[in-house]
């Protein structure tokens, strides 16, 4: 049975791991300091004998096929542990596959199973979208088309909430609908304009962006204030917002912080809100942006996506995010 953070319970179900004898002796060995070998053994369905038969066989030179195995195993929980946990058999696929390594993704989803490597994520809920105001209402000008050829052509922006144990924080985020690359977002524990603005600003600083840029968002009062709209028109970008309670109008950033909350911010009790800003500023930067990759991409990261289509437009902009 899996936790939070990929970490496996051990549990009688796990019958299907005695296929393997090698792979459960491996397992037993790299968690001898969590749990007695008496007891793994017991529950794993092996033998106490057999396994420290395994441990003094291991002084003998292993087979090639031994070697092999072991050595994908260690990438695949390596895949796994660099995505926080979060890969699936496609992407953990995909990295094998840039390691040199050819597998089917069935025979990384066995093997997976076999090592208890999954994720099992909580819901969480809060408002973050106020629409009842007097500010003007801009038309929808990108009408669900996500498909941008050029960078920094359609932004998109939204707010998401952060759960920590000293209270709520909100995160404003923009993203560039071309590589899908997070370029501005802001953390603080409220949801004035000033949270909205400060992303607005690491995002134009970041991007430069040329007039004529379409800026989307939601039609909460943040995105509506005359200081957010007028510094949108002061870079001669175009103003767009989607219809009235349709969130697949703006579907793709609150895709992003769909993924977020499930691959880091649900994943982890935050004691701080200090701590909260830390881990979500590093997720962005360090994984999102930088590694994760992508499905609409072809499974590469927005930063490489960026590299590989449209090198000189956006290297400079890229060093800082």
């Amino acid at each position: 049975m899996c936790t939070r953070g990929g970490k496996c319970h051990l549990k009688k179900g796990d019958a299907h791991l005695c296929e393997k004898p090698a792979v459960i002796y491996t397992f037993i060995q790299a968690h001898v300091g969590e749990f007695t070998i008496v007891k793994m053994c017991d529950v794993l369905g092996v033998s106490k004998s057999g396994y420290y038969n395994w441990l003094q066989k291991q002084s003998a030179p292993l087979t090639e096929r031994e070697e092999k195995e072991i050595e994908i195993t260690q990438k695949v929980h390596q895949s796994f542990h660099e995505s926080y946990g979060t890969y699936g058999s496609p992407r953990i696929r995909k990295d094998l596959q840039e390691w040199g390594y050819v597998l089917s993704q069935k025979k990384i989803a066995n093997l997976m199973r076999e090592l208890g490597l999954c994720a099992v994520i909580p819901k969480q809920y809060q408002r973050t979208t106020n629409s009842d105001h007097n500010h003007f209402i801009y038309p929808d000008l990108v009408k669900r088309d996500f498909d941008v050829k050029e960078p920094n052509q359609v932004w998109v922006a939204d707010i998401t909430y952060i759960r920590t144990m000293q209270g709520w924080l909100y995160l404003a985020s923009i993203m560039d609908l071309y590589s899908r690359k997070i370029i501005g977002w802001a953390i603080a524990d409220h949801m004035k304009e000033a949270l909205v603005l400060e992303a607005l600003e690491k995002a134009l600083l970041i991007r430069k962006p040329p007039a004529g840029c379409i800026h989307h968002s939601d039609r909460g009062v943040q995105y509506c204030s005359n200081a957010y709209t007028n510094r949108l028109k002061e870079h001669q970008m175009e103003i767009s917002m989607s219809k009235k309670g349709d969130p697949y109008d703006n579907t793709c950033i609150e895709s992003f912080h769909s993924t977020i909350k499930k691959e880091c911010i649900y994943r982890q009790r935050f004691q701080t809100k200090h701590e909260a800003k830390q881990v979500v500023q590093a997720y962005i930067i360090e994984f999102y942006n930088k590694k994760r990759r992508h499905s609409t991409l072809g499974y590469v990261s927005p930063n490489q996506y960026e590299r590989i289509n449209n090198p000189k437009d956006t290297s400079s902009r890229s060093k800082s995010a």
